[in-house]
């Protein structure tokens, strides 16, 4: 497995930190953990992918079993380093997913990994071919492309998809009543949707209007598993491009509290005092429309 490897061979990285736990006596980090990192590091891979991992194995009829897991050193990691670990599919063979490792201090290579896969049947753990869906994903995102799509319509077109994350995260995850989550309004309103390559609905929100030249955007709910990824992101730019082409000037929200820096970094400001709403405490938030 010995090759060179740099940062410019990996378009997936997962940084971490070197914990106290992970040291020997020799003050560096334990062999068996740089295995871990890799690991951890698939986990990510897949949110990259903009795949729930559980889910998308579900619906693709299968699921992944480590074979083979071999890691190659050339230099150690000390405690508190910050480490970048490289992920990249190289190989998609019948049945068997082939990964790449690199794990990096700055510039430096520390440690190369390969870690092989096999799809299988979850019920005898026996292979089966590679559907032709998850090996198209592996191909387009190391081809750079993006792996999920936002699209814009009325409740009848959108409301299954947008219907069922909605149900997920606020019903199921928040616990927010049935009866607060539902109102007259989804009639109306323009929603917005994030898929994946699988056709899944990993994200959601809604555009209203609150007044004239003024819309108001709620109902934003992204899958528990891919939050950080970019769909929150993309869905809420698609929703502000509608309400811009429509003659608004300005978009209203109710964020929650603990989402409030996510809309700050997409340019909304705190307006008021904050809140209780469905028992979860809220803030407004605001911002213009170029």
């Amino acid at each position: 497995m010995t090759e060179t490897l740099s940062r410019a061979d990996f378009r997936f990285f997962h940084r971490l930190r070197v914990r106290w736990a992970e040291v020997d006596m020799q003050k560096i980090v334990f062999n068996a953990h740089y295995l871990m990192y890799f690991d951890t590091a698939m986990s990510d891979y897949w949110r990259a992918l903009a795949l729930p991992y559980e889910a998308s194995m579900e619906s693709l009829e299968g699921d992944l079993y480590v074979k083979k897991a071999t890691i190659e050193f050339n230099a150690s990691a000390r405690m508190d380093d910050a480490l970048d670990v490289g992920m990249k599919c190289v190989r998609v063979g019948t049945s068997s997913i082939v990964f790449r490792g690199g794990l990096f201090r700055g510039d430096e290579l520390l440690v190369t990994s390969e870690l092989v896969y096999v799809f299988a049947d979850p019920a005898t753990q026996t292979s089966r071919p590679v559907p032709d869906a998850l090996r198209a994903i592996f191909s387009a995102y190391e081809a750079g492309e993006t792996m999920f799509t936002v699209e814009t319509g009325d409740w009848q077109a959108l409301g299954s998809g947008a219907g069922a994350i909605r149900r997920a995260v606020f019903v199921q995850e928040q616990r927010i009543p049935e009866t607060l989550e539902w109102d007259e309004h989804d009639a109306t309103a323009l929603h917005a949707v994030a898929r994946n390559r699988l056709g899944r609905v990993i994200g959601t929100a809604r555009l209203l209007s609150e007044a004239p030249g003024v819309g108001r955007i709620g109902r934003m709910a992204v899958h528990r598993n891919l939050r950080g990824g970019g769909q929150g992101a993309a869905v809420l730019r698609a929703l502000e491009a509608a309400a811009k082409a429509r003659g608004d000037r300005e978009i209203t929200l109710h964020a929650q509290r603990s989402a409030e820096g996510f809309y700050g970094r997409l340019g909304y400001a705190p307006h008021g005092a904050p809140f209780e709403e469905a028992g979860i405490a809220h803030i407004e938030m605001r911002r213009a429309l170029a």
